[in-house]
C-alpha cells in the first residue's frame, strides 16, 4: 500500500545548488593588479589619489623651472655678464687715453668705487697662455661678451675661487686685471624662486594629504564594517561621512546588512518552527508503534521514524548554524580541549595538539556544533582522530585528520552541498542526511572563514577549518 502511494507522487523538483568551485575561486582570487606598471603604482586609494594630486604639481614645477632657467635666469645672467665686460671694456678705453702714469693711477683708483670691480695694472707684464674656459653658463656668457667687445688678448681664471673670478687683458702698458665678485655675475632671485616653489609645493601637499586622509578614512571605516559583517561580528551603525558617493555606499551597505540579518532571522525561525512542529507527531508515532508490539513491519516503521527524527535534529542544527548568537571573545584552544575531552569520554581515540591560548571573537555554540560534526565524521569513518590547531599570520587553522578511506578529490566539492551523501544508503548509522559538512561550512563562513578537504598525512581525510582574526 505504501509503495503504491509513493509511486503516484510526482518526483520532487531538482534545485541545483550554487557552484562551489566558482564561489571558492572568487574567494581565493588575487585582488592585486596585473601588469608590471600597475604593480609599480600605489596600491591604496590614498596613494593613488595623492599621486593624482602630486603628478600635475610636479609637472607644473618642472615646466616653471625650465621656463625660469631657460628664460629668466639665462637672460639675467647674460645682462650681468655683459655689464661686467662693458665696464672692463670701458676701463681699457680710458687707460688707452690716459696720457700719464699718474692719470692712469687715478683712473684705476676711481674705477673701483664706481663699478664695483677691483682693477689692477701690472706694468710691463705679459699675459700667459690662456687657460681652457670652464663649461658653465657664466663662463660661456663671459666668453661670448669678451669676444664681442674686447679685441685684445685676454683670459678668464678663478672659476673655482669662492670670492670671485679674474679677467686679465693684455695692454701695451702691461696686464690689466679685473677682480669680479660673484655677486655681480649671479642673480640670487633663483634661490628665492626655488624656495618659493618648494615651500608652496610642501604646503599644497600637506593640505592635500589632510583632505585625502579624511576622504579615505570614510572608505576604510566602511571596509572595516564590511569585513566585520562578513566574519559574523556585530556591526554598529557608524557615522556616515565623506563625499556623496561614499555616503551612498555606506547607506547601501547598512541597508544590505539589515536585509541580510532579517532574511537570516526569517530562515532560522522558519526552519526551527517546521522542525519543532514535526517532532510532536513523530513522538506520537513512536508511542503508537511501541503499543503495536514486535512485528517486522512495525520494526521497519520504527526505523523510518528514527531516521526522520535524526533528520529533524539535523535540520535544527542547520537552522541554528546562522542563528542570532552574538560573537564573544573565546579561547579557541580551551574550546578544542573541551570537545576532545567529551569525545574521549564517549570512547573516541583522539590526539590533540593546540596552542596554549588563542583568543578569537566567535560564536562559541555554533563553532562547537561545527567542530563536533567534523570530529564525529572523522570518528565514524576512521579508527583514530587527530585534532590540531595551527596559528597563522591571518588567523587559526583547525585540522581534523583521520585514518579512514578518505574522499576522492573529484567528490570533495560536492559533499558540501546540502543533502548530498556519498553513501547511497539512507542508513542513519553510517551518516545523517548530508548536512554535516554543510553546517560546518555554513558556520565557518559565518565567521568569515571556510572549510575545505585535503588528503591527510595519516592516510585518510583532512578537514581544514580556517578562522580569520
Amino acid at each position: 500500500m505504501f509503495s503504491s502511494l509513493t509511486d503516484e507522487l510526482p518526483a520532487p523538483a531538482r534545485i541545483e545548488p550554487p557552484d562551489e568551485a566558482d564561489t571558492e575561486a572568487w574567494r581565493q582570487r588575487d585582488i592585486r593588479p596585473r601588469g608590471r606598471i600597475k604593480q609599480m603604482l600605489p596600491q591604496t586609494m590614498f596613494g593613488r589619489s595623492l599621486l593624482i594630486v602630486v603628478m600635475p604639481l610636479l609637472l607644473l614645477q618642472a615646466i616653471a623651472t625650465w621656463i625660469f632657467y631657460d628664460r629668466h635666469w639665462a637672460a639675467i645672467s647674460w645682462r650681468l655678464s655683459s655689464g661686467v665686460i662693458g665696464d672692463v671694456g670701458l676701463m681699457i678705453e680710458v687707460l688707452d687715453h690716459a696720457g700719464s702714469e699718474a692719470a692712469a693711477a687715478r683712473v684705476l683708483a676711481r674705477a673701483g668705487a664706481l663699478t664695483g670691480l677691483h682693477f689692477t695694472l701690472v706694468r710691463g707684464a705679459h699675459l700667459p697662455a690662456p687657460a681652457p674656459p670652464a663649461n658653465t653658463l657664466v663662463a660661456n656668457q663671459l666668453t661670448q661678451a669678451m669676444q664681442g667687445r674686447v679685441d685684445l688678448p685676454w683670459r678668464i681664471t678663478g672659476f673655482d675661487d669662492p670670492d670671485g673670478l679674474r679677467i686679465e687683458v693684455q695692454l701695451h702698458r702691461g696686464v690689466l686685471i679685473a677682480e669680479v665678485p660673484w655677486s655681480m655675475l649671479y642673480s640670487y632671485t633663483n634661490y628665492i624662486f626655488v624656495m618659493w616653489m618648494v615651500g608652496s609645493s610642501l604646503i599644497l601637499l600637506a593640505i592635500a594629504i589632510v583632505f585625502l586622509r579624511n576622504q579615505v578614512k570614510s572608505l576604510r571605516r566602511l571596509a572595516a564594517a564590511a569585513d566585520s559583517f562578513g566574519k559574523g561580528r556585530y556591526v554598529p551603525f557608524f557615522k556616515i561621512e565623506g563625499a556623496i558617493e561614499i555616503r551612498q555606499a555606506a547607506v547601501a551597505f547598512m541597508t544590505m546588512r539589515d536585509r541580510i540579518q532579517r532574511q537570516i532571522r526569517q530562515r532560522t525561525q522558519m526552519l526551527a518552527g517546521v522542525s519543532h512542529d514535526l517532532r510532536t507527531p513523530l513522538t506520537r508515532m513512536k508511542l503508537a508503534l511501541e503499543i503495536l508490539g514486535d512485528d517486522p513491519v512495525v520494526e521497519e516503521l520504527k526505523s523510518d521514524v528514527a531516521e526522520m527524527e535524526h533528520m529533524v535534529l539535523d535540520y535544527l542544527d542547520f537552522a541554528r548554524g546562522e542563528g542570532s548568537e552574538a560573537p564573544v571573545e573565546t579561547d579557541v584552544s580551551l574550546l578544542l580541549e573541551d570537545i576532545a575531552a567529551a569525545m574521549r569520554r564517549d570512547g573516541a581515540q583522539l590526539s590533540l595538539a593546540v596552542p596554549a591560548e588563542y583568543l578569537l571573537p566567535v560564536r562559541p555554540n555554533a563553532l562547537r556544533r561545527c567542530l563536533v560534526n567534523l570530529v564525529n565524521n572523522a570518528q565514524r569513518y576512521g579508527s583514530h582522530v587527530w585534532l590540531t590547531a595551527v596559528e597563522g599570520d591571518d588567523g587559526l587553522d583547525i585540522l581534523v585528520d583521520d585514518d579512514g578511506p578518505g574522499i576522492a578529490p573529484a567528490d570533495r566539492d560536492r559533499v558540501f552541498r546540502a543533502f548530498v551523501r556519498l553513501d547511497p544508503s539512507r542508513n542513519p548509522s553510517t551518516g545523517g542526511v548530508g548536512l554535516g559538512l554543510t553546517i560546518a561550512r555554513d558556520v565557518a563562513r559565518g565567521h568569515g572563514g571556510d572549510v575545505w578537504l585535503e588528503t591527510s598525512p595519516y592516510g585518510g581525510l583532512r578537514v581544514r577549518l580556517h578562522l580569520p582574526r
